[in-house]
């Protein structure tokens, strides 16, 4: 009896031990979501990497668990993998040979953790991937010297994150070994000098700077670099090196935030379109040149390097003339300065110019000839000044597309417009207009192609011509008819 009753429980419970192995063995996917090749396994409270995910994985996603160390053999079963995602993890450590099998692996992200308790063996994981070429390091309270034990020997590295870190001095060994390097984010940490850090980076060409603590950037000249961010620190200078005839390919420079007293000395050949100077003390000291009001002021200042004896710049503070290379320049933002006056032809050498942004600055007269403004010059903010008087003479190549400006000037009444029924614009076949009399009629709408004009102009003439050959064709004696009775007429005499 009791051997009848045990065999009953056991037929009972058969179903739920079956139900219970299958889940067992079953892959665990329900953490992580599968598309195609890509594991996301974000916010799943994962303590270690899962396993049982399909062996040809080339992107896994750990974001927002709880791994703190990732083991030798965690990523055994994923030789395939080409991107890895680690962030906001609590990891602080990676085994020496995690890494080993991943030979494929070009993307690893490892952002907010804290590698800074496990870094010397971090490293040595980092250095068994021969093709990395995007490296986050961001957030992981992370100094100098930790920064240089990581990235030895990443000779492969095009793009590298280590913002939000504790770096404060970079020098020539900082990068030494990342010659591919492209793209470098340097931001928000507490880094006051970085003298030779980029000389062995021949390839970099976009580099932020921003949220840090430098004091000055001279001897600029990193001629293959396309963006700079260097906003928010304490910059007082920037310069670049003088001696140099190659063209500079920067394009975009941002030292807005920052302590600039003059405008910065660009290069002599480069071919930058945005310039960022909001919220500095800039203004222009032309009225100085001569020396006469104050003459007992320096006309020089001399950067040394204390580091190194040689290398060391002058600059002649007064003059206007080393603005640089500014004939490619789209936007100049000079928001938030003391500019009281452009020095005679500055605008004059920006013949591209769309937008200027003087909003919040000490201007008191503007002459919108004598500036010489570009015809190109779309967006022009003098708002939050000094101006009692703009004057605005015959000739300026005014776009009459883009006149709502005018109609501003005309119902304020705290600015007194000098010469305004003077004022003259182009339209889009270079006609001139004045501008209180145009017709918005001929302007096309925005968004909408001007070369539609222009094929609409051949297609209604191709029409009206084809049309008189129908009716010749239909009709062929009326029109001689026609000119009988109009040129065949009895003179009278």
């Amino acid at each position: 009896m009791p051997v009848a009753r045990l065999q009953r429980i056991l037929l009972c419970l058969l179903p739920m031990w079956i139900i219970l192995s299958t889940a067992s063995s079953h892959p665990q996917h329900s953490i992580c979501q599968l598309v195609q090749r890509t594991a996301v396994c974000n916010n799943g409270k994962l303590s270690s990497v899962p396993a049982r995910l399909p062996k040809d994985l080339e992107e896994l996603q750990l974001n927002d668990n709880n791994i703190q160390t990732l083991q030798n053999n965690s990523l055994l079963d994923y030789p395939s993998l080409k991107t890895l995602s680690l962030a906001c993890n609590s990891l602080e450590k990676i085994k020496s040979n995690t890494f080993q099998d991943l030979k494929l692996l070009q993307s690893l992200n490892l952002a907010h953790n804290y590698l800074h308790v496990g870094y010397q063996e971090t490293s040595h994981a980092l250095k068994t991937l021969p093709r990395l070429r995007a490296l986050d390091l961001s957030e992981n309270k992370l100094d100098d010297e930790m920064i240089a034990t990581l990235l030895q020997n990443l000779t492969s590295l095009e793009y590298l994150n280590l913002s939000g870190n504790l770096l404060e001095r970079l020098d020539e060994t900082s990068f030494s070994d990342l010659h591919q390097l492209k793209e470098l984010d340097l931001q928000r940490n507490i880094m006051y000098e970085i003298d030779g850090a980029f000389d062995s980076n021949p390839k970099l060409q976009r580099l932020n700077l921003a949220f840090n603590y430098l004091l000055c950037l001279t001897d600029f000249h990193m001629t293959q670099l396309v963006v700079l961010n260097v906003s928010h620190n304490f910059i007082e200078w920037f310069s670049s090196r003088q001696d140099l005839n190659d063209t500079f390919l920067l394009e975009t420079l941002d030292l807005s935030d920052n302590r600039l007293f003059f405008f910065p000395f660009l290069p002599d050949h480069s071919h930058l379109r945005n310039l960022y100077l909001s919220q500095n003390n800039v203004r222009f000291y032309e009225h100085l040149v001569d020396n006469s009001t104050l003459p007992n002021t320096t006309t020089t200042v001399e950067f040394y390097n204390m580091n190194k004896y040689t290398g060391n710049v002058t600059v002649q503070l007064w003059d206007e003339s080393i603005h640089g290379d500014i004939a490619s320049l789209e936007i100049l933002d000079l928001r938030g300065n003391q500019v009281q006056y452009f020095p005679q032809g500055f605008i004059h050498k920006m013949p591209v110019l769309s937008r200027l942004q003087m909003r919040t600055n000490c201007l008191e007269t503007l002459n919108l000839t004598s500036e010489q403004f570009s015809g190109s010059l779309y967006e022009l903010d003098v708002s939050n000044n000094r101006l009692n008087q703009i004057s605005a003479d015959v000739g300026n190549p005014f776009n009459c597309c883009q006149i709502e400006w005018f109609g501003a000037f005309e119902t304020t009444k705290t600015i007194n417009m000098v010469g305004q029924s003077h004022i003259e614009c182009k339209d889009l076949f270079q006609m001139r207009h004045r501008v209180e009399r145009f017709q918005a009629f001929w302007c096309y709408q925005k968004g909408e192609p001007i070369w539609w004009y222009f094929v609409l102009v051949p297609i209604c003439l191709s029409f009206v011509g084809i049309t008189i050959i129908v009716l010749l064709t239909s009709k062929p004696k009326k029109l001689p008819m026609s000119i009988k009775k109009k040129c065949l007429k009895r003179t009278s005499y």
